[in-house]
């Protein structure tokens, strides 16, 4: 009789890859975990009780089908456990990487409930598609048939490629509109090399653009090209903006120079990881090298700073937040590589000002926590008299993304938005009041994960093949 291969979370306890040293990382962008040996992906995925009812797959946003995957893998079947991710996830290799299990699949892991540890979950999903990607497993979104239908993306994000896949699957003639040089979105500009190495989202790019997906690059809608001749060009628009525009600082000072903005601060040194010329960075603008930098916020944006600030050589990293550690928004494993590369947070904190400008230092407000407020979290409130300054060269905001104002943007008035900017679709197939007009991601939900707009994208995809009159694309998958 065969060997059980699963359930060994009572004789095997969880083991993640080894992660290497932080004086080591801080040295450069590459991804810090190592990869897991065969033996040591089909042990750990063996770990799996294979429960009833999988909390794993169902706080995953794209339900993917994990006790599955994982017990082909204990079983050694990896090809099989590749599909079988694949099935559900454009983008498994990336999920695996930058999802924040810790919050979703893994954080509901049976076996953690009783003590265990949970499933590395995550590490076992890009060890899947990292074999598969050498293997030559990966297949090109080639369609088995052409279809005359055409379908024009705004947007070269997780969202916007996720519907590109599926819509090529089925053979309609698809057209990625991006106003950046590159596709990918924040996962090519946003996210840092040492969560998401770039080749990883390139390889992808590369794959959709062989099987047939056009790429309009450097394309900013609503300047170089109308949404009207967009529309006019398509027989249906998705829209997968994204939200770039950054919330903002007010307070004395806050227009000081060395104050900055973490999206051009991160792009900045993404750009200059492609090798290309950035001369905000060389000329120390958006350079942490040798600067006292504080970065402010509390989200896994956040922790990019900080954590690509060490990389720069900054002579030191504080991280204010106006709550405390329980009530951050950011990953809990994030904040812990953090420290560990040396960031000093400074918890109930928030700036009231800044000194200089240049600037030299921020002023500090310490804070308590209060009454919840109506999400339920304890409302930060000033502490009367505890006031400090932190000294400073570079000020970095991370306060998290708004919408842009796509209807004034893009001469649009019966785009409907919501009050807070995004734009109104329905739920499930992203479909907007305007006639053959899709919205996924964070253009409607407001700034999220990654996966979730991967799940939009591929759920709008399957929409607008309903609406086109075609068969669906995860048949031909």
């Amino acid at each position: 009789m065969a060997k059980q291969p699963m359930m060994k979370f009572v004789t095997v306890g969880r083991d993640m890859p080894e992660k290497r040293e932080a004086a080591d990382r801080r040295q450069d962008f590459h991804e810090i975990y190592a990869e897991y040996a065969d033996a040591k992906a089909r042990e750990q995925a063996g770990r799996c009780s294979q429960c009833g009812v999988p909390y794993c797959q169902t706080h995953c946003p794209l339900h993917n089908n994990i006790p599955d995957w994982l017990r082909l893998t204990a079983e050694g079947r990896l090809r099989e456990a590749y599909e079988t991710s694949q099935a559900t996830n454009t983008f498994p290799e990336i999920c695996g990487r930058i999802c924040p299990q810790d919050r979703l699949c893994e954080g509901n892991c049976v076996i953690e409930q009783a003590g265990h540890g949970t499933v590395t979950i995550g590490q076992v999903e890009k060890y899947i598609t990292d074999t598969a990607w050498e293997q030559g497993w990966v297949d090109v979104p080639a369609p088995d048939h052409e279809r005359a239908e055409s379908v024009g993306i705004i947007g070269a994000g997780p969202g916007g490629l996720a519907a590109a896949d599926v819509l090529r699957r089925a053979g309609v003639q698809v057209t990625v509109y991006d106003r950046y040089d590159r596709g990918g979105g924040l996962m090519t500009y946003g996210i840092p090399g040492f969560k998401l190495e770039k080749e990883v989202v390139m390889r992808r790019m590369d794959q959709l653009e062989k099987g047939g997906v056009a790429f309009e690059l450097n394309c900013d809608v609503g300047t170089d090209m109308s949404f009207d001749d967009i529309r006019s060009g398509h027989d249906a628009v998705l829209i997968a903006t994204g939200v770039y525009k950054s919330r903002d600082l007010q307070g004395p000072g806050s227009g000081a120079a060395g104050i900055v903005r973490a999206i051009d601060y991160l792009t900045a040194s993404n750009r200059v990881g492609f090798g290309d010329s950035v001369p905000e960075f060389d000329s120390g603008e958006l350079n942490a090298q040798g600067k006292r930098v504080v970065v402010i916020g509390g989200g896994d944006t956040a922790m990019d700073c900080v954590r690509t600030a060490v990389r720069q050589g900054a002579t030191s990293v504080k991280c204010l937040y106006r709550r405390d550690r329980d009530n951050m928004p950011g990953s809990q494993r994030e904040v812990a590589n953090a420290e560990e590369e040396g960031v000093d947070f400074k918890w109930l904190s928030a700036p009231k000002g800044f000194v200089g400008d240049p600037v030299t230092a921020v002023k500090v407000q310490q804070m308590r926590l209060g009454a919840p407020d109506a999400t339920g979290r304890q409302s930060p409130e000033e502490i009367e008299g505890a006031e400090y300054d932190e000294q400073a060269d570079l000020v970095i905001k991370a306060l998290g993304f708004e919408p842009e104002d796509l209807p004034a943007l893009w001469d649009q008035p019966e785009l409907e938005v919501t009050r807070w900017g995004t734009v109104k679709a329905e739920f499930t197939t992203g479909r907007t009041a305007m006639e053959r007009v899709y919205a996924v991601g964070d253009i409607v939900r407001g700034a999220s994960l990654v996966v979730w707009a991967i799940r939009d994208g591929r759920d709008a995809a399957q929409a607008i093949l309903d609406d086109l009159g075609g068969a669906t694309a995860m048949a031909a998958e």
